[in-house]
């Protein structure tokens, strides 16, 4: 076959560029000679990476596993710990009992019946979340989704990972160089030289001069070297959406080596934007997105201040990053024989740590339709880029929900964001069929969508957002199942406080003794 795939080089390296080296590597390295695939990576020495996007979804436990990882390593080399949702504080109303929980599990019954519509019928003396799941009062207590018996990978509850972005992507790095054969090359690229076809057929560097290759995966980060720059694929921004556009960012150390890491990722709404607070094994990642159109620099660097000292720390011992954020993607993600991955292909905010798993789903993709040649490229492109449009939108749709169910009137911010013309018509749409019925895998037309169904559950009903109970056409509704797992979650629940360990045990466990494999 003349035009083989062969050699895969993906620039850039960082959390993007790595886990997708790593994942086509482990994918196709026992693959007989004829049909092997040869994985390069060119990074620049010169480019230091953003680091900041700490946050995962669970799908990274099988990314990791199937990369051959143990999670004991994975933890104790890359500050993980635990994440089993996010606690969404002041997103409502702006008081100070302003909470609700977006945990990572599916409400109890929910594959027999759509429950929600009895949690809305009903007297609603339990928050949404802890009517149908445990996870909101295990988040609450600071345990973890697991024992130190259980094996790796596996959980009481599901679960996903905070961690060191800068060491997980050194940590992904040495396990795909030294156990997975792909070829790290350190050069700065300078353009890339494209074949009669309008295909890129090798890229030029500073120090390695010219390297070759038939599919290129663009990890460049914003600078989209080979998608935007050398393909001409445009960047379309979604600013009129999601407003947020800036970040300042500290690493704040805990108050003593025994302080209680939180299960969660902690969100707090600020006037114009939020906080975040993630816990680490050696310390919290905090930091504070907004928008430059409703707020100063000032003002933010003030509520971060705040923030800080609320929790034991001083911002004037800290060194706090600056990061511009331009929310949007490009209007093609996979074009010829260039694919991007990270933020080559775009990014949005961190809200609900979209930016690795999208790493993730992208090079899934890619090993698993990997092409055999250039004429199968064609269509895996086509199917690629339909399918990341649609994920895009979805992310987009799901984040513009936390903003635009807000009761809060205090901010311009706010204001603005609850604005009819600020909010897509997709979501529009959905919104009015929510009105009289509670959400549903049916709503959606994907099989594999980036959220199911219950997500939007927990963020409505976490919100406040009311629909009518008019059951006609739904999921078969039966109260005596609905009290039944109404007994079944409240006796769970009891069981998992009581059995379950604090995040900082277990993970000072796992430093010490490690995990049982699987």
């Amino acid at each position: 076959m003349v035009d083989r795939v062969k050699k895969v080089v993906v620039v850039g390296g960082g959390t993007a560029g790595w886990i997708a080296a790593g994942s086509i590597a482990a994918r196709h390295r026992n693959l007989p000679k004829e049909q092997a695939l040869e994985v390069i990576l060119v990074e620049s020495p010169n480019v230091p990476t953003i680091g900041v996007g700490e946050g995962t979804w669970p799908t990274m436990r099988g990314t990791l596993r199937d990369m051959g990882i143990r999670e004991t390593d994975f933890i104790r080399e890359c500050d993980a710990t635990f994440k089993q949702g996010a606690k969404f504080a002041k997103w409502v109303t702006g008081a100070d009992d302003d909470a609700y929980y977006h945990p990572l599990v599916l409400p109890q019954g929910f594959m027999q019946s759509n429950t929600a519509y009895d949690w809305l019928q009903g007297e609603r003396k339990q928050s949404f979340t802890d009517a149908v799941c445990a996870q909101g009062q295990v988040c609450e207590n600071s345990l973890a989704p697991k024992s130190i018996t259980t094996p790796e990978y596996e959980g009481q509850l599901n679960y996903a990972y905070h961690l060191n972005a800068g060491k997980f992507s050194n940590f992904i790095q040495k396990h795909a160089v030294d156990n997975l054969g792909v070829t790290h090359i350190y050069a700065d690229m300078t353009n890339a030289e494209l074949d009669e076809q309008g295909y890129v057929a090798a890229i030029n560097t500073e120090q390695e001069g010219r390297i070759e290759g038939d599919l290129f995966v663009d990890c460049t980060g914003f600078r989209s070297l080979l998608l935007g720059e050398a393909m001409g694929v445009d960047f379309v921004s979604c600013n009129d959406v999601l407003f947020i556009d800036n970040a300042l960012a500290v690493q704040c150390p805990y108050e003593n080596e025994d302080s209680e890491i939180s299960s969660h990722t902690i969100s707090t709404a600020q006037d114009a934007g939020w906080i975040w607070d993630i816990g680490l094994s050696s310390r919290r990642g905090v930091g504070h997105v907004y928008s430059s159109r409703h707020t100063s620099k000032e003002k933010v660097e003030r509520n971060l201040a705040n923030y800080i000292s609320e929790i034991g720390g001083n911002i004037d011992d800290l060194e706090v990053r600056h990061l511009p954020i331009n929310s949007g993607h490009r209007t093609q993600f996979w074009k010829k024989n260039v694919v991007g991955v990270g933020l080559s292909a775009g990014f949005l905010e961190p809200l609900e740590a979209s930016a690795i798993v999208l790493v993730e789903m992208a090079s899934k993709i890619i090993t698993d339709q990997m092409p055999v040649s250039r004429a199968a490229m064609k269509v895996v492109e086509k199917r690629f880029n339909e399918v990341f449009h649609y994920r895009w939108q979805r992310i987009i749709d799901f984040l513009k929900l936390h903003y635009c169910l807000t009761k809060r009137e205090d901010s311009q911010f706010w204001l603005d964001n609850k604005d009819p013309d600020t909010i897509p018509d997709s979501l529009k749409e959905l919104l009015e069929l929510w009105r009289y019925q509670a959400p549903w895998d049916s709503d959606f037309i994907h099989r594999d969508e980036v959220f199911p169904s219950a997500s939007y559950q927990y963020v409505l009903y976490g919100m406040g957002f009311e629909t009518e109970s008019s059951f006609h056409g739904q999921a078969k509704h039966d109260l005596e199942f609905y009290a039944q797992q109404q007994k079944i979650n409240a006796a769970r629940t009891d069981k998992l406080l009581d059995y379950l360990p604090g995040n900082r045990a277990l993970i000072n466990k796992i430093h010490q003794y490690g995990m049982q494999t699987v």
